[in-house]
């Protein structure tokens, strides 16, 4: 079942194919469905609203019925009843003999699920940790390929591209990475929880990755992202494109390290909050 919601986004009714953890933090989770051929984008950091059912349900439950209001909707079904939403990034999108989109990609940030986990796990890390083919979800998604949830967007004149994140963002930053073309210079610097998170990332791109471990061998923290950075030296006078994600406080201090230190343009630098330590995104979403 399908509606047009606030075009160009559309519910998609999918099924787990299968799943393979890629580190002790982050699992892919490939997905397929009857309409999928509808699903349209760019790629780079496509932004997807990912709706999850409880424990003991058989799918999520959204008010599709209500069509336009199917929000207003879902807001008001019980919390134990209604749909987990969550926010992802399309990974991967791949398309069959004939043109038509046949599987995508999803990466999940496992945390709480991981060894050493600090804190419980929320419901989306749980659900993913346990996906197993068949399971069944509705997503959110694009049916245009150029749309406002695609933030990557490099000025015409950008010398050089500057990728900071944590493990939420390693899906979008790698997926920008494998869209940018040769002659492109890139220097990423990417937080994981565990020296196993580190990918191998393939890229046309002229790109120098820095992948920031957070703890080392010995169990004591690593460097900071925004340590790692302000080491670099980078200034504005490269013309820098600078993409910060993750968590939401580390963000501001990476934009205001590119920005104050730095003298980067602001408006040279997209930035966004995927998650804030402590709150859970229900919190995040009513805070708002």
């Amino acid at each position: 079942m399908t509606t047009a919601v606030a075009a160009p986004f559309r519910f998609f009714s999918l099924q787990v194919v299968r799943t393979r953890r890629l580190g002790p933090s982050l699992v892919r989770v490939t997905f397929a469905g009857p309409d999928l051929h509808a699903l349209h984008s760019h790629g780079r950091d496509q932004s997807l609203s990912l709706f999850l059912p409880h424990p003991g349900q058989a799918e999520p439950v959204v008010p599709l019925e209500l069509g336009d209001n199917w929000w207003q909707g879902w807001r008001e079904l019980p919390d134990d009843i209604r749909a987990v939403m969550r926010s992802y990034t399309l990974r991967a999108l791949r398309r069959d003999a004939v043109g038509q989109t046949a599987e995508i990609d999803i990466d999940f940030a496992l945390h709480g699920v991981a060894p050493g986990a600090a804190s419980p796990a929320g419901p989306a890390s749980r659900w993913a940790a346990r996906a197993a083919a068949g399971d069944r979800v509705l997503l959110l998604g694009p049916a245009l390929a150029d749309n406002r949830a695609i933030r990557f967007r490099p000025p015409v004149d950008t010398g050089l591209v500057v990728l900071c994140g944590d493990e939420t963002a390693v899906p979008a930053a790698t997926a920008i990475l494998e869209s940018l073309p040769a002659g492109t210079r890139v220097r990423g610097w990417l937080e994981v929880p565990h020296a196993g998170d580190v990918q191998d990332v393939r890229t046309e791109a002229d790109a120098e990755i820095t992948w920031l471990v957070r703890r080392d061998a010995t169990g004591a923290p690593a460097s900071t992202a925004v340590d790692a950075v302000r080491a670099a030296g980078l200034t504005g006078a490269e013309r820098p494109y600078v993409w910060i994600a993750g968590e939401s406080a580390q963000v501001r201090a990476l934009r205001r390290h590119f920005v104050t230190e730095c003298g980067v343009d602001r408006r040279r630098v997209t930035f966004v909050g995927y998650w804030r330590r402590g709150m859970t995104e229900e919190q995040l979403r009513a805070a708002a």
